[in-house]
C-alpha cells in the first residue's frame, strides 16, 4: 500500500465522518446517549480499520460510512415519530427524587449508590441532599434538579426588581489593533472610537490591550501598563 492510498482514506474518511456528523446533529458530549456514543466508536472504527488493509478502497470507505449513516438517519427519524423506538434506543428520563422522597426502584434501576448520587450533586454545586426537591437522571447520565425554594437562588422576580437586560458587548480593540470588521457591524466608526477613547483619557490604541463596548456598560479598557482601568456609560 502506498502513502497515497493512506493519504486518500484518510481524506475520503474525513470528509464521509465530517458529512455524517453534520447530517446527524450537534450535540455535545455531555448530550450524548449510549446510543450516540456505540455509533460514533463504529464510525471511527470503520475509517481505522480500513486505512492500512490493502482489499479496502477509498471508495469502500466512503460506502460503509454512507450505509451505517444511512441506518443512523433512519433510526434518527424513527426516533423522532415513535416514542417507544426512542425509548428503547436512547433511553428516557429517569426521576431520582421526586417532593424529596426517593424513588428506590429508580435508583436501583439506573445501578446507583448514594455516593454516586452524592457526587453528582456536588458536581451540580449542591452538597446536601436535604435542598434537593427533584431530581432528574437524564438519557446522558447528568443530573437536573430542582432546590426547594428556601435552598434555591435569590432571583430579581423574586424581590419585585426588573433589571434591565445587558446588551452584547463587543471587542473593538485587541492586542493594540482596532478590530474594523466589529466596529463596522455595530454602526461605528475610527472617529466615533478615538473620540470616546480620548475623553477616556487613553491617547494611543496602541497601548491598549483590550476594550470592550456595549450599549449599556460603555467602554472597559485595560492597557498592557496595566494600571489604567477605564468604565464609561457610552451611546
Amino acid at each position: 500500500m502506498t502513502y497515497m492510498e493512506i493519504a486518500l482514506k484518510l481524506f475520503f474518511g474525513l470528509i464521509a465522518l465530517l458529512i455524517m456528523t453534520r447530517l446527524l446533529g450537534k450535540k455535545e458530549l455531555s448530550q450524548l446517549t449510549p446510543f450516540d456514543f456505540i455509533y460514533s466508536i463504529v464510525l471511527g472504527g470503520i475509517l481505522e480499520e480500513s486505512i492500512y488493509d490493502d482489499k479496502i478502497s477509498a471508495f469502500h470507505v466512503w460506502f460503509a460510512v454512507a450505509v451505517w449513516g444511512l441506518m443512523l438517519f433512519i433510526i434518527e427519524k424513527l426516533s423522532k415519530r415513535y416514542d417507544k423506538i426512542r425509548i428503547l434506543l436512547k433511553g428516557e428520563t429517569s426521576i431520582l427524587i421526586r417532593n424529596g422522597e426517593f424513588n428506590i426502584k429508580e435508583l436501583e434501576a439506573n445501578h446507583l449508590e448514594m455516593e454516586q448520587l452524592r457526587i453528582m450533586l456536588r458536581q451540580q454545586g449542591v452538597f446536601s441532599l436535604r435542598e434537593v426537591c427533584d431530581l432528574y437522571l437524564e438519557p446522558g447520565g447528568t443530573v437536573s434538579l430542582k432546590k426547594y425554594a428556601k435552598f434555591d437562588t435569590v432571583t430579581p422576580a423574586m424581590l419585585n426588581l426588573e433589571p434591565e437586560d445587558d446588551s452584547i458587548n463587543f471587542l473593538f480593540i485587541d492586542e493594540g489593533e482596532i478590530n474594523e470588521e466589529i466596529l463596522g457591524y455595530t454602526g461605528k466608526s475610527k472617529e466615533w472610537l478615538y473620540d470616546e477613547l480620548n475623553q477616556q483619557g487613553y491617547n494611543n490604541i496602541q497601548e491598549i490591550l483590550y476594550a470592550e463596548w456595549s450599549e449599556t456598560d460603555g467602554f472597559y479598557v485595560k492597557t498592557y501598563a496595566g494600571n489604567k482601568e477605564g468604565i464609561r456609560k457610552g451611546n
